[in-house]
């Protein structure tokens, strides 16, 4: 990468590392790079910055991809790249393909992302695929930097919830409507509540025929609709990890640590005093009064199983943000019991994505699924579709665009960020949108394809003199790939990826860009090859699907 030579380079002009910084000016009028170099070694040195300045670019003006080098206000150095860099820049793109973007910064490690988490019995909802989209975008940013990726999904198929849902069927014999229904039941009658309590515990014990039938009914048909889903989203797991595989390994572990990590509470319940390690956090309840591990517990033998089946170097794990003080009690529990899992591990908790309607609930069982809200976006995309003439009308297609549409809307954001989910502006062709990044790929390749009909065979031999916007950019994009993971933040990918859309789009209508008599065109037409090829390997690290044609 452009940045880190010029890094490179100012460590040797400076006659070893400090701590400046390499960025973009926000004008680029100021150049393509600027740095700070100066200032930070005038503190030190004691010097005049702008004297100092003047000495550094003395020394690096010679630098082949560097057009000039110059100073600008107390002492901070512009860098202008030249032409022959950013031609340069376009062929290494042709040449990489999809590998471009890629870089080696965690080669050897390996890393186990887990996400989505969906439990059998409840529904698929909105907030799993705020989970799933933006613990897909890690994990395929993880994997170009290097890393062995291991995609995991942990569900909760034993606990309150299936026991409920059990009861609800029993009552209604609809698994639509079992878990609402055994929620508000066990909520408003007591009696109900015991027998539910009871259900929990045969489930445990696996000890009556009976409900075990209808337990694994339930939860099979749970699992099944979820990889409908996953398909659609694209996600394929690695592994499944079950609440019902980690229960009594996390209680066994509890156990173990009684006395020295985890004590005896009230009503003889099995307790981790975190406030004791760190007055920030709280209480939490690991085996309860029912002699049963708590979720608490059970994350401790997930970590444990995790570790068994992959020995990542890395595990991250992508949850809601209203669990986060629930997961820094959860970590300093780790501490004692597994200092070296917990040490390994990174919580990354995401905000709520909410319609305008309002917030959702699947215990009341008002809740917006992911089903629903997909079929509502591509509803809306068939009619968007027809309205303006473009693309296929085939279920794949749509199904692609609609997906695009919600993944951008959640990925453009910060992570911890909550979204109210805008539906006009998420499936426009022509704003900040996931299918306005469709259409500018699916815009490259008829280009591509026009030049090939007319003969015009890319090349990078007669260049234009003025750099275009599009160049400006293409280059950057290993830098915000390797920036995006280092941070855990899709966002800055999205953002980029909108900017040289517009780029190229500007371009694109005020440019003849295929033309037989033109002797530039073939050069146009590597510049578009360049782009189409940078917009798809970014998609694909949002998690998004490039149609040819739109």
């Amino acid at each position: 990468m452009m940045k880190e030579k010029i890094k490179k380079l100012l460590d040797e002009a400076l006659s070893g590392p400090a701590d400046f910084t390499v960025e973009h000016p926000a004008d680029p009028k100021n150049g393509d790079y600027y740095t700070n170099a100066a200032l930070v070694l005038s503190k030190k040195t004691k010097e005049n910055p702008r004297e100092l300045a003047e000495k550094i670019i003395s020394k690096i003006k010679k630098m082949p991809e560097i057009e000039k080098a110059e100073m600008a206000g107390a002492g901070f150095i512009n860098f202008y790249l030249s032409r022959k860099f950013f031609a340069d820049s376009i062929a290494e793109i042709l040449e990489k393909k999809e590998n471009f973007g890629k870089n080696k910064n965690l080669s050897g490690q390996k890393v186990m992302v887990e996400y989505t988490d969906p439990n059998p019995f409840k529904e698929f909802h909105i907030g799993h695929l705020m989970s799933n989209t933006i613990g897909e975008s890690i994990s395929r940013m993880v994997e170009a930097c290097g890393a062995e990726v291991k995609r995991a999904c942990y569900q909760g198929d034993v606990g309150m919830h299936a026991a409920k849902a059990i009861y609800g069927y029993l009552k209604q014999k609809d698994w639509r409507i079992a878990y609402a229904y055994g929620s508000q039941m066990y909520e408003s009658d007591d009696k109900v509540k015991e027998e539910v309590l009871e259900i929990n515990k045969k489930l445990y014990e696996r000890s009556d025929d009976e409900l075990n039938k209808i337990y694994d009914e339930g939860k099979r048909a749970s699992l099944e609709k979820f990889e409908e889903i996953y398909k659609k989203l694209g996600t394929a797991f690695n592994y499944y990890f079950f609440e019902s595989e980690t229960a009594k390994l996390g209680k066994e572990i509890v156990e173990e640590n009684l006395g020295n990590v985890f004590e005896k509470g009230e009503k003889g319940a099995t307790v981790f005093h975190a406030e004791k390690f760190n007055p920030k956090l709280h209480t939490r309840v690991f085996i309860n009064s029912e002699d049963l591990p708590t979720y608490e517990a059970k994350e401790l033998g997930l970590a444990k199983l995790k570790y068994a089946k992959f020995p990542y170097d890395r595990s991250i794990v992508i949850t809601g943000n209203e669990v986060d003080q629930y997961f820094q009690v959860l970590l300093e529990a780790m501490k004692r019991v597994f200092p070296e899992l917990a040490q390994k591990t990174r919580h990354i908790s995401h905000g709520m994505l909410r319609l305008p309607s309002g917030k959702m609930s699947s215990r009341t069982g008002d809740v917006i699924t992911a089903e629903s809200l997909l079929a509502i976006i591509s509803e809306k995309v068939t009619k968007k579709v027809k309205e303006t003439n473009r693309g296929g009308m085939t279920e794949e297609f749509i199904t692609q665009v609609a997906v695009a549409a919600l993944k951008y809307s959640i990925l453009k954001q910060s992570i911890g960020s909550d979204i109210i989910y805008d539906f006009e502006k998420s499936i426009s062709f022509e704003g900040d949108s996931g299918p306005y990044l469709q259409y500018s790929y699916a815009r490259a390749r008829s280009v591509a394809e026009k030049a090939e009909k007319e003969g015009v065979l890319m090349n990078l031999e007669n260049i234009p003199e003025n750099i275009s916007e599009p160049e400006k950019l293409l280059y950057i994009f290993p830098e915000i790939v390797e920036r995006s993971t280092r941070e855990f933040e899709p966002h800055h990918v999205a953002t980029y990826l909108i900017d040289l859309a517009r780029a190229f789009n500007a371009y694109y209508s005020n440019t003849k860009i295929v033309g037989k008599e033109d002797p530039r065109s073939p050069f146009k037409v590597a510049l578009t090859e360049a782009f189409s090829i940078v917009i798809k390997n970014g998609l694909r690290l949002l998690g998004i699907r490039a149609p040819e044609k739109m």
